[in-house]
């Protein structure tokens, strides 16, 4: 079974909606996509070749991934990378061509190598796509040929790699994922299961699709539901009710950070806000810190499930369930499909209570890192996957995690959860965002600071005052930095591990 299999909606279902209303029906999605790989195999693109796209959101980003995961690997990338980014990302996974939406961006276009294909794909009236040769380094291919989709190579198998990936790297080299597609449509069907998605289900895609969460969580998942998914150009909290309104999703999944700025809005929209109920809303990427949830669930009136995930995982490894099963906000929930253990430092698994490095096995799990040998003798034993993270599971196996172990902040030998710090600073009404970070100390080894972004009027003073009453004075902040923003890495991601460095904090 590969992707394609997964496009299983009824043939005048939409499938793909954009802001401006016009939509592509499942029936179209279908014969694009079969039209789209046939192009590609017709340029010389086959079932081995990396497939670079650099695209905004959108309707055309979901056609090409889909097309470039079923001709060969498909390599998404996020179009804000510069030059330099590109051309590593080219270099590494050895890419074959790019695919860009009317020649842009620039940056993705000149770091394209001289034995690179560019290939644009141009919308058509109806809202599908074709392929233009651009830029074609072997003279045997013809420019702009289109052939007929009975002549497209042999289709992918399960174990064909779909797309491929990369770790984050804040601290080294980014680590290769290859997602294999028996790992993505694991996953699609897990979220299904989770959340019991079905045809009367619309989605509003806000994660960019370049990521896991808007790949996998959004897409892949809305369309093997046989759902209707609008696809904005991507996320903008000025138009996000206007959608709202006008395409009436009953659930959407978004990181935190995006979820905050939902809510600060949602006052300015409160007609729109009770007219337009949501059956659930998902959160994943990071953690939603339990106040966060309180707020969203009192003023939008809909339930909140945070949910586990990461790249090895092809996305989502557990879930707070809808009711009337039981959420336990503050956890992350239980496995669906995916078995979730906790294993000490030597590879041994935990009883049920103890503290220590989350695992997780299931097929939506790759099988490792590409050509890392080093990583992956790290990463899996005995068949887990260790994630980098701590937690531990509560008496009905529900998961609450306590940081990633490289974050925990060890203060003189006592250990800090930052999250728990944060979620403390978040509880105070003048605080909109909190982010606690480790920073170097002579004696102690490590000691705790915390950024906030304001949204009243409070003193550093008073914030500590507000932490001693709620918190053991080894894990009260030493200092308290007022900042305008908390800075993010490339994907929105908070970068915790790196806030010392950034704001010139020495020992």
């Amino acid at each position: 079974m590969n992707l394609f299999q997964l496009l299983a909606g009824e043939d005048n279902h939409p499938a793909l909606v954009t802001p401006d209303g016009a939509s592509v029906t499942y029936k179209q999605l279908r014969e694009n996509v079969v039209r789209l790989v046939s192009q590609l195999h017709n340029f010389g693109l086959k079932r081995d070749s990396r497939i670079a796209i650099a695209m905004t959101n959108g309707s055309p980003m979901a056609l090409v991934f889909l097309a470039a995961s079923l001709c060969g690997t498909a390599a998404p990338l996020n179009p804000k990378y510069k030059q330099e980014e590109f051309a590593f990302y080219y270099e590494d996974t050895q890419a074959k061509a790019l695919i860009t939406l009317s020649e842009v961006p620039s940056a993705a276009i000149n770091a394209v190598t001289p034995g690179m294909m560019l290939i644009n794909a141009q919308v058509n009236a109806d809202g599908t796509l074709n392929f233009e040769l651009v830029k074609n380094p072997n003279p045997a291919i013809r420019e702009g040929a289109h052939i007929d989709a009975g002549n497209a190579n042999e289709s992918p198998i399960a174990d064909d790699v779909a797309m491929i990936l990369h770790t984050s790297g804040t601290t080294s080299r980014p680590k290769r994922v290859p997602i294999r597609h028996r790992n993505l449509i694991a996953s699609a069907n897990n979220i299904i299961s989770a959340y019991s998605l079905s045809a009367s289900d619309t989605t509003l895609c806000l994660m960019p699709l370049f990521h896991i969460h808007g790949l996998v969580g959004c897409l892949l998942a809305t369309l093997a539901s046989g759902g209707t998914l609008v696809c904005p150009n991507g996320f903008n909290a000025l138009e996000f009710w206007t959608l709202v309104e006008t395409f009436k999703p009953t659930w959407y999944s978004a990181a935190p950070t995006m979820h905050q700025t939902i809510l600060a809005r949602a006052s300015r929209n409160e007609e729109i806000v009770k007219a337009n109920p949501f059956r659930f809303i998902r959160s994943s990427s990071a953690s939603l810190p339990p106040i966060i949830i309180e707020q969203m669930e009192s003023t939008l009136n809909a339930t909140v499930v945070e949910s586990y995930s990461m790249t090895e995982a092809a996305h989502m490894m557990a879930t707070n369930p809808l009711p009337p099963k039981v959420r336990k906000p503050g956890s992350v929930g239980y496995g669906f499909g995916v078995e979730v253990g906790i294993m000490d430092e030597n590879g041994n698994l935990l009883p049920q209570g103890s503290l220590g490095e989350v695992v997780v096995k299931g097929l939506n799990v790759i099988d490792g890192y590409e050509n890392n040998p080093e990583a992956n003798a790290t990463a899996f034993v005995n068949g887990w996957f260790r994630t980098g993270d701590q937690g531990k599971l509560d008496d009905d196996g529900y998961l609450r995690l306590t940081g990633r172990l490289k974050e925990l902040i060890n203060r003189g030998g006592e250990k800090i959860s930052p999250l728990e710090v944060d979620d403390v600073l978040l509880r105070h009404p003048a605080v909109a965002e909190a982010l606690a970070f480790a920073v170097p100390h002579k004696s102690l080894g490590e000691d705790i600071h915390t950024a906030v972004v304001l949204k009243g009027e409070v003193s550093e003073k008073e914030l500590l005052a507000h932490c001693s009453n709620m918190l053991a004075d080894f894990k009260v902040p030493k200092q308290i930095h007022i900042l305008d923003e908390l800075p993010r890495g490339a994907t929105g991601k908070l970068q915790r591990l790196n806030m010392a460095k950034l704001l010139q904090i020495g020992s």
